[in-house]
Parts: structure tokens; sequence; C-alpha cells
């Protein structure tokens, strides 16, 4: 099991979580600001498979681009969206440790 943590541009938020919700991810969504991607941004915990990362990947660049497509890319913004996986295998027993 991965944890996905995805921090997402505002702009493209509502069509990343209804693109991900119509693939039947589910996911926990978190308002973020300041510091890593400046602000206005969303970040979403997503609890996958290892052999899904790859596809989710490619839903989230899809996502993004058809989005742009429909209406424009933002002017000046280098980056959509930034991911990173965690290896989430050993929470479960640290949370049973604790109580």
């Amino acid at each position: 099991m991965k944890l996905m943590v995805c921090v997402v541009q505002n702009r493209y938020r509502d069509a990343m979580e209804e693109g991900l919700k119509a693939e039947e991810y589910r996911m926990t969504e978190l308002s973020s600001s300041g510091g890593f991607l400046r602000r206005g941004s969303t970040t979403f915990l997503i609890g996958i498979d290892e052999h899904d990362a790859e596809k989710l990947n490619d839903m989230m660049k899809k996502i993004c681009l058809d989005y742009e497509v429909k209406r424009g890319k933002a002017r000046g913004k280098s980056h959509r969206y930034i991911s990173f996986m965690i290896d989430a295998e050993n929470s479960l027993p640290f949370l049973r440790q604790q109580t």
C-alpha cells in the first residue's frame, strides 16, 4: 500500500477531484497555502496499491491537460501539481502500538 501526497494548484482542484472520483479513487482533501508551491493549492491524500501508481499519475496529467484545453493554460505557471509516494505498509502496526 502506498500513500500519494499530491499538491495541486487550486486552478485544477475541481477538475482533479471530479476526475479522481469518476475513477473511484478515494481521497482526503486538505486546503494548503504558503511555502511549498506558494499560495493557493490543495493537497490530496490518496491511498493506492503500488501497481496503480503509474496509472494514477498518467490520469492526473490527463486531467490537467484536458482542463487546459477547455480553459487555457495559466500564464507564468510552470507546474500543475507535484506528488510524492510514501510507503504506508508500516503505518497500521504503529497505530496499534499507540493504543
